[in-house]
């Protein structure tokens, strides 16, 4: 069997699967009962100072349902904890004792001042947790007041807050990065250059899902008034590992521990984040929509696939896939695929026909036998394997990518006769 156990950045977990500090990490019976179900680790809900409680509003999620699928894409304007300070430290410290062998990190938000944030740190050293989450990434709410996404944007202040942290305390520090930026990279070399031990990305994006047509406001709708939000789930993924891998495979932040978060539903998300090279992924959205339960699938899919593929321990795979994550100026423009349609296995639903006379190339024609049977094929001189057809087809492995052997040498951009700068 796999051994699925964890050792991100000095937090040891039995599982690389932790819930993303979020609603479903927000008081002691939650968590418990995610341990309970067999979670790896949680981020704690956002903590912030002492004093007058957060005040939330209601409602506060917004969907987007795509195709008959149900929350393809969350969006909610929930700010940090509304629970007293003392109160939620009382319960991490309960839960840390009950569990010690699960991973348990603070997620803290306070404003950009050195003693709030030594303050807070003293505090939550006492509840025995095993490393905190700055969160520089909410988008709404937070932001307003100086904090969340706007000490992310500007990477000085990431720097900054990372110092005092690492200074004031002696539990491992990641820094969770906002994706409401231009470029990822600076906010983790930031984080670097602060002492960060890890960072963990994305946090929600900018984002308004829907607008109801009668009342004509935004939604999740409050009194008639809407507002952007965080926007999650299985819809961000790509954005996510986008950023992942650009964090991974950058010179100056290349080796720190990264946790990734964006979309993951299941263990495959899972495995393509950690083969990006994350040593550990937070899920919140598809616990949220399906419950604790769910981890069974993630722990026993992940298992068994490593199990097919001869991998041993997660290190085995992580950061696999890196060193083919390239620039577009190095990719091989001379290799050469074209569609393939087995008549075996298709439908005549004519979809691969349709798009690609509408949208594409052209290179499917379409004939009727005389019992009105539609036959689909790829014109082979016209086909620039765009992959298009292979993407509508309705019918797995109906439709596939043939690599033609052109005789042609690798060529890049950089290369190309047609570049002004080529070399060549």
């Amino acid at each position: 069997m796999a051994d699925l156990s964890c050792n991100f950045a000095g937090v040891k977990s039995p599982n690389p699967f932790w819930l993303a500090s979020a609603p479903p990490t927000d008081k002691q019976y939650n968590v418990e009962r995610a341990f309970e179900a067999g979670w790896g680790g949680v981020v704690w809900k956002t903590l912030g100072e002492a004093g007058p409680p957060v005040v939330n509003v209601s409602s506060r999620y917004g969907a987007v349902d795509y195709n008959g699928q149900r929350m393809v894409g969350l969006n909610n304007i929930e700010l940090i904890t509304d629970r007293p300070l003392e109160v939620n430290l009382q319960e991490i410290t309960a839960v840390k004792k009950a569990w010690p062998d699960r991973a348990m990190v603070v997620s803290l938000m306070v404003p950009c001042e050195e003693s709030a944030w030594k303050n807070i740190l003293q505090q939550v050293e006492q509840t025995g947790c095993d490393a905190v989450e700055l969160n520089f990434g909410c988008p709404h709410g937070m932001s307003e007041r100086g904090m969340g996404s706007a000490v992310g944007q500007v990477p000085k202040y990431i720097q900054m807050v990372a110092e005092w942290c690492k200074t004031h305390t002696y539990l491992p520090v990641f820094v969770k990065l906002t994706p409401n930026i231009t470029d990822v990279r600076f906010a983790a070399r930031a984080a670097h250059a602060g002492g960060a031990d890890a960072v963990s990305l994305i946090n929600t994006i900018n984002s308004i899902v829907s607008v109801d047509l009668d009342q004509m406001a935004p939604q999740p709708t409050v009194a008639g008034k809407g507002t952007h939000g965080g926007y999650c789930g299985p819809a961000v993924k790509p954005i996510a590992m986008h950023m992942v891998a650009d964090i991974a495979r950058d010179e100056q932040t290349r080796g720190m521990p990264i946790s990734g978060i964006g979309g993951i539903s299941n263990w495959r998300d899972a495995a393509e984040f950690i083969a990006l090279n994350c040593g550990s992924v937070q899920v919140c959205t598809a616990a949220m929509r399906f419950g604790f339960a769910i981890i069974d699938e993630m722990t026993n899919g992940l298992s068994n696939w490593m199990d097919s593929k001869g991998y041993r321990t997660l290190d085995d795979f992580r950061g696999q896939a890196v060193p083919n994550v390239t620039d577009w100026q190095y990719l091989d423009m001379n290799y050469k695929t074209i569609a393939s349609i087995d008549p075996g296995k298709c439908i005549e639903c004519g979809l691969c026909y349709v798009t690609c006379e509408d949208t594409s190339h052209q290179a499917i024609s379409k004939t009727k036998t005389a019992d009105g049977k539609r036959i689909y094929t790829v014109i082979d001189d016209e086909c620039v394997g765009c992959n298009l057809c292979n993407l509508v087809c309705p019918v797995p492995e109906c439709i596939s990518m043939v690599e033609v052997d052109n005789g042609l040498p690798y060529m890049n951009w950089t290369q190309h006769p047609n570049n002004p700068m080529s070399n060549t």
